[in-house]
């Protein structure tokens, strides 16, 4: 205990099978208010509040009828969606197994599969309003190839979300520091009428994770 009674940051051992990272991953999971808050919430990660805070911001989840959520694992972002509009059709996707959500239908494949967007559509029954990717790539330690893997899924979102949204609607990516790729860009300013990046207070000081929120698609030609 300290002297003012409080207990200090929470330190953990490292042990002899853990490595030096997951033990710091590990200490930062016991000292962080937001693991701790998703936990007494009923919320499956801490990345709930990263959709929430995005919300509170640009207003994105009230009135939706039809969501599509790339990228779904574990649950958390569906979860906030649920929640905010119980009415709502949700379809999620992910290569990782997702345990079932009330109201939301779940494919675990990948999303880079042909397949998928059409499966996507088919199971939401219209187009969507709202499309969200928190996709990223499996880390390989190189930082250039890491950025292009991950930037290849949130291109690939903008796509669907271009091919496929009713008009007026929205589509938000993580993407990584720097923002939006150059070309991406344009694209997503091509066909919305407002593009800004974000960054949640949820959202690690240390994390180069931001979020790219594109709101008012323009329609197809």
């Amino acid at each position: 205990m300290s002297r003012s009674g409080r207990n200090p940051d929470r330190r953990v051992k490292t042990a002899k099978k853990r490595t030096e990272s997951s033990t710091r991953w590990l200490q930062r999971q016991l000292n962080d208010p937001y693991v701790k808050k998703a936990k007494a919430d009923g919320y499956r990660s801490r990345a709930a509040y990263k959709l929430i805070e995005l919300d509170e911001r640009f207003e994105l989840i009230r009135g939706s009828s039809r969501v599509v959520d790339l990228g779904i694992a574990p649950g958390g972002w569906s979860q906030v969606v649920r929640a905010k509009a119980p009415k709502a059709s949700v379809v999620g996707i992910d290569l990782l197994p997702t345990e079932p959500i009330e109201g939301v239908t779940i494919f675990e494949m990948d999303f880079m599969d042909d397949a998928a967007p059409a499966a996507l559509e088919r199971a939401l029954g219209g187009a969507p309003d709202l499309v969200l990717s928190d996709m990223a790539a499996n880390t390989v330690g190189h930082k250039q190839t890491d950025h292009l893997r991950t930037m290849a899924l949130v291109e690939a979102g903008a796509w669907f979300a271009v091919e496929t949204l009713e008009k007026g609607g929205a589509f938000v990516a993580k993407v990584l520091a720097g923002g939006t790729d150059t070309e991406l860009l344009a694209l997503l300013k091509k066909h919305f009428t407002s593009v800004k990046h974000a960054k949640p207070p949820a959202s690690r000081k240390g994390s180069s994770e931001w979020y790219v929120v594109a709101q008012g698609f323009k329609g197809r030609a």
